[in-house]
């Protein structure tokens, strides 16, 4: 079977592997589809600043075989399958914490997620790594549902109402769920900000306020005009660019929040005026990843069609051609979405 690696950096190795041995409590998958992220930019092309290298988070597809101890799921299920399960028991899952448990970074598929066939291990299949996916629901749809479900953990970190004001910042595939999750949480304006001029064009399509280059000298001005001089009451910068998350703390309101969703490279600083953070008193959170809760209402938001990720979904590429998929996806040519597939 194939399975890509990261080679070295830049650069993408589809190679032929072993199958691999599946446990009583194992669960092996085809792979059907499985999206390009952030992340997965960053561990190819950047400096990833967490510990997995494995490539493919988002992967669904059919399992082709059970453990002896499975009974739960059988060959033919059409699933979606997480590559990480926390234990939700520790002090940090206690706490809401669960994708800083230490079981959570234990997890992972096997080879890994972008490969012709993976193994689920016995643990994440007992704690909820593995939903099975309605037969309408195409598999490109269902590799959307963990960034989904890392942006619906995001919107559990902030307060929020009705009729406030958002300002994303990058509107990639993440930056576009979280303008579809603000339209569906009813914000009044929704401001989008990028560098590419395919996805400040691509998100006028969607009922938002204004779309802004990030280069445009009068963006806080716009901002300010909108907003009664205050600035927005939540600002997302889904992008690992330090000057976006600068914007950000600019352009926030007074008392608004600040969340930090885009992967920063590691050993990103940022040389800023902390006394403006505080004299605002803006609340900068973060977010990482998704657990299986997550997970869970992602897929309900995009089976009750409260979510179009079709929408989203621009290209697809063959696993045989990771490398052209992984170089579109970092230059974002006319691009939002890439899914590889089998």
């Amino acid at each position: 079977m194939k399975t890509a690696f990261v080679k070295e950096p830049s650069v993408i190795s589809v190679d032929e592997t072993e199958k691999p041995t599946l446990g009583l409590g194992d669960v092996l998958v085809q792979m059907h589809a499985c999206g390009i992220c952030g992340s997965d930019l960053e561990k190819v092309f950047g400096q990833y600043g967490q510990p997995s290298m494995r490539l493919g988070h988002e992967p669904a597809g059919v399992i082709l075989d059970v453990g002896s101890n499975v009974t739960e799921f059988k060959k033919g299920d059409r699933v979606f399958t997480h590559h990480h399960v926390p234990c939700y028991d520790c002090h940090l899952c206690n706490h809401g914490n669960e994708t800083m448990c230490k079981k959570y970074y234990e997890t992972n598929l096997s080879p890994c997620g972008l490969s012709e066939e993976y193994v689920v291990p016995a643990w994440n299949v007992s704690h909820g790594g593995i939903l099975k996916i309605s037969d309408s629901l195409s598999f490109e749809e269902a590799a959307m549902i963990e960034p989904l479900a890392c942006c619906v953990r995001a919107w559990t970190k902030f307060c929020y109402n009705e009729s406030d004001s958002a300002a994303i910042f990058g509107v990639g595939p993440t930056g576009m769920l979280h303008v579809m999750l603000s339209l569906i949480k009813k914000f009044s304006k929704i401001f989008c900000f990028d560098i590419n001029d395919f996805r400040l064009s691509f998100v006028k399509k969607f009922n938002i306020t204004e779309s802004i280059n990030s280069m445009d000298e009068d963006r806080k001005q716009k901002i300010l005009k909108h907003t009664d001089g205050r600035g927005v009451d939540v600002a997302i910068v889904a992008t690992s660019s330090m000057n976006a998350l600068e914007d950000a703390i600019d352009m926030v309101r007074k008392g608004g929040t600040v969340m930090m969703f885009g992967v920063p490279s590691k050993g990103a600083k940022l040389n800023f005026d902390m006394s403006i953070i505080y004299s605002k008193e803006i609340t900068l959170v973060t977010s990482y990843a998704a657990s299986d809760k997550d997970t869970k209402e992602a897929l309900n938001l995009i089976e009750s069609s409260q979510i179009d990720v079709k929408q989203l979904i621009t290209h697809t590429y063959p696993i045989v051609d990771s490398q052209k998929a992984f170089d579109h996806a970092r230059s974002g040519d006319n691009a939002m979405k890439i899914i590889i597939t089998k």
